[in-house]
């Protein structure tokens, strides 16, 4: 699959900014807090040895992760792996602690990111910049020759990055041989890792990613298929959260990052979908290896990858403190994870983190430490649907101003999702006890609901507007995906005709041709 990439004219993402509430400048106590906590010391442990180099886009400066690989002399491989370390820079109870649980973590938008700390904190003297010393919290992963984690240590330490390397050149490198010394393990350790999370279960979803870029005086709208490097780099991450995870709880205590497992009902759903779309799927193959074979390139393999989203439903955090958690496990990890490699970004990372040192080292968990974690998977779940809604609500507006000049236009789409068949209207077949919100009388109101007049009760669909049929299509030139109204072959190649494209409201609508 081709980068593809459409220009679009200068746009304020101000409303969107508005509509969300998110905050704009640090209070001045937090503020204040961040610049005077610049000069901390760094820890004793020195491991400025290590060859430690951070990948990530290329204009980040929140630099949160650097990595290290190597042969063990015995058989197996060594991670290196060094994450920001940032409570030492703030102070549990203070001004800058009470804001970073105000944002929760850091949102990014085209025209720049809310951090969750303050940038001469997050980039600068907290974020692991090449050729600087830092603190950091430096986990050490053995591993052996099938990468299964044989051994952890997790200590603080001082580092150095050698350099700050972006993922199109890491890839470039891979491709030719030539990555530098402390990731050329990176494909191979990566690779392995992948296989030993198929092994497990673990579902991903290879689909190619709507991004935003700057261009010039305007944006560039962008659909990227994933690079193998940013899997084999995430693999560490997830590495590094399972190590974390295994730490809490053999400690009883933690904040675990979790999702159900797919269920059964819905992968047998999948698997009828799949031979609606003709995509052959072995009865053998399971179904995390099912979709890694997927191409998402192919309209009926990313029809066949978008109905598979339901299998990633439900992901929250868990807090435990004396009982473990019933189920631990993230169903796409197909394993226990926590989330302890982007503490500059997000705010659960500082406090896991915090708990596996603790443990590690022996020692009582802090006691606001321990009055923090309960609070945690609410504060997340909401900051989380904020830079969802923050992240979909950019794409959305790009979207709607592209096409705002192409109302009445036809198009070259992929239908990747259909409506779910209405539901019969409820039965009012003497029964005189409709459930709540079915249309009839509202519960326990007495009175008929808003809108009805003389609806009979039970009658379901009363005064309401009925959704035409239709679906989502994955537009090709420009990279949109949005809704089409009419009868919609799933999976199919079609034309459509664009109907509405709104900028005000970021409404994108077609029609099928």
């Amino acid at each position: 699959m081709v980068i593809r990439r459409v220009l679009a004219p200068r746009i304020d993402f101000g409303a969107l900014r508005r509509e969300l509430d998110l905050p704009t400048a640090f209070p001045p106590a937090a503020q204040d807090e961040a610049e005077r906590a610049t000069s901390v010391p760094p820890p004793d442990l020195d491991r400025t040895d290590l060859p430690l180099v951070t990948v990530d886009p290329p204009t980040s400066r929140d630099l949160d992760q650097a990595v290290c690989l190597a042969r063990r002399s015995g058989g197996g491989y060594r991670v290196h792996y060094a994450i920001a370390d940032v409570v030492p820079f703030v102070r549990p109870g203070g001004p800058l602690e009470a804001e970073t649980w105000r944002r929760g973590q850091t949102i990014y938008l085209p025209d720049g990111k809310v951090p969750l700390h303050p940038p001469v904190l997050s980039e600068d003297a907290a974020s692991l910049l090449p050729d600087v010393v830092r603190p950091a919290v430096l986990w050490t992963i053995d591993l052996d020759a099938d990468a299964t984690i044989t051994d952890v240590d997790v200590r603080r330490a001082r580092v150095r990055s050698r350099a700050k390397l972006d993922y199109a050149g890491v890839q470039a490198d891979v491709d030719a041989g030539t990555a530098p010394e402390p990731i050329a393990l990176l494909p191979e350790i990566g690779a392995l890792l992948v296989e030993r999370g198929l092994d497990r279960g673990a579902v991903n979803l290879p689909l190619p990613e709507q991004e935003i870029e700057p261009h010039g005086d305007g944006w560039r709208l962008v659909l990227r298929p994933p690079r193998l490097i940013e899997d084999y780099n995430a693999q560490i991450s997830l590495l590094t959260g399972m190590a974390a995870a295994g730490i809490m709880l053999a400690g009883r205590i933690g904040l675990l990052r979790t999702m159900p497992a797919p269920r059964a009902e819905a992968i047998e759903r999948l698997r009828v979908a799949a031979a609606g779309l003709g995509v052959d799927w072995p009865a053998e193959l399971a179904v995390g290896r099912m979709l890694a074979a997927v191409d998402p390139g192919d309209p009926r393999g990313a029809a066949f990858l978008d109905q598979a989203a339901e299998l990633m439903r439900g992901a929250g955090y868990t807090a435990f403190d004396g009982e473990t958690p019933e189920d631990p496990g993230h169903g796409g990890v197909a394993a226990p994870y926590a989330h302890v490699t982007a503490p500059l970004r997000r705010l659960a990372d500082r406090y896991a983190t915090e708990v596996c040192l603790a443990l590690h080292e022996g020692r009582p968990v802090p006691d606001w430490l321990r009055a923090a974690l309960p609070k945690m998977p609410e504060l997340m779940t909401s900051t989380d649907r904020v830079a969802s809604a923050a992240d979909r609500g950019a794409i959305d507006l790009v979207e709607a101003v592209l096409l705002q000049d192409r109302v009445g236009e036809e198009f070259d789409a992929a239908v990747v999702d259909v409506d779910a068949p209405p539901k019969p209207p409820a039965s009012a077949a003497g029964s005189g006890d409709a459930p709540a919100g079915s249309g009839s009388a509202a519960a326990g109101s007495g009175s008929a609901a808003a809108g009805s007049g003389s609806a009979p009760a039970g009658s379901g669909n009363a005064g309401r507007k009925v959704r035409r049929p239709g679906g989502r299509i994955a537009i090709d030139e420009p990279p949109v995906r949005a809704r089409c109204e009419g009868e919609l072959p799933l999976g199919e190649r079609i034309r459509v005709r664009l109907v509405a494209a709104d900028p005000a409201t970021r409404k994108v609508l077609f029609e099928r041709a």
